[in-house]
C-alpha cells in the first residue's frame, strides 16, 4: 500500500513537472495570473487574465470581441482593473450602458493600432522621432509614445494623461498586447 501511495505521489509529481515545463517553453507570459499563449488570439487569451476582467466586459459591451479576434494584427495596449478603479466612481458603469456604447467603443479603439508594435518597434519609433512618436490609433486619433529612463516606454493621450507599459509583448497569433496602468482617453 505504501509503495503505491508512493508510486502515486511521484508520479503525480512528474506530471506537474513535465505540465510546467511545457508551459515555460510555450513562450507564454504570464498575465493577470494567466498564461498567455501566442498561439491564440486576443481575446482568447485576455478572458483568462484576472486583471483585465473590467476591459474584457468593456469590450464585450461595445460589440468589439469580433473585431479583436479578426486576422489583425493588432497592438492592443491593456489598461488592468486597477487603471479602471483610477477612473472616477461610477465612469466605468456609465460607459457600458447601452445608450453610451458609441463613446465606449471610441475610448476602447483608442487603445489598439494597426500593426504589430513589440517594444523593439515601438522603441525604434521613438528613437526616430527624437524621443517621442505618434501612433495612429484604430478610432483615427493620435496617441503619443515615449521613454521615460531604459526600457520604459510611456504612452500620453489626447487629454494629457500618461500611462506606464508594465507588461511588454504578451504575443497573440493577431498581435501583441502591452499592459498599461491607466485607461487612455481620446481628445
Amino acid at each position: 500500500m505504501k509503495t503505491l501511495f508512493a508510486t502515486a505521489i511521484v508520479s503525480g509529481a512528474l506530471l506537474f513537472s513535465a505540465t510546467s515545463m511545457a508551459a515555460m517553453q510555450s513562450d507564454s507570459v504570464m498575465v493577470g495570473g494567466a498564461a498567455m499563449f501566442p498561439q491564440k488570439n486576443i481575446i482568447e487569451n485576455a478572458v483568462n487574465s484576472k486583471d483585465h476582467t473590467t476591459l474584457v466586459a468593456a469590450v464585450k459591451a461595445a460589440g468589439l470581441v469580433d473585431t479583436l479576434q479578426g486576422k489583425g494584427p493588432f497592438t492592443v495596449f491593456a489598461p488592468t482593473n486597477a487603471a479602471f478603479a483610477k477612473l472616477p466612481a461610477g465612469t466605468v458603469d456609465n460607459l457600458v450602458k447601452p445608450e453610451n456604447k458609441a463613446m465606449l467603443t471610441s475610448i476602447l479603439t483608442y487603445h489598439v493600432v494597426a500593426g504589430k508594435l513589440d517594444m523593439k518597434a515601438l522603441e525604434a519609433k521613438i528613437k526616430q522621432g527624437g524621443g517621442h512618436a505618434e501612433l495612429k490609433t484604430v478610432n483615427g486619433q493620435p496617441l503619443w509614445i515615449m521613454n521615460n529612463g531604459p526600457h520604459n516606454i510611456q504612452l500620453k493621450d489626447g487629454q494629457g494623461n500618461v500611462a506606464n507599459i508594465s507588461t511588454y509583448d504578451v504575443n497573440q497569433k493577431n498581435g501583441v498586447i502591452d499592459v498599461i496602468d491607466t485607461v487612455l482617453m481620446p481628445k
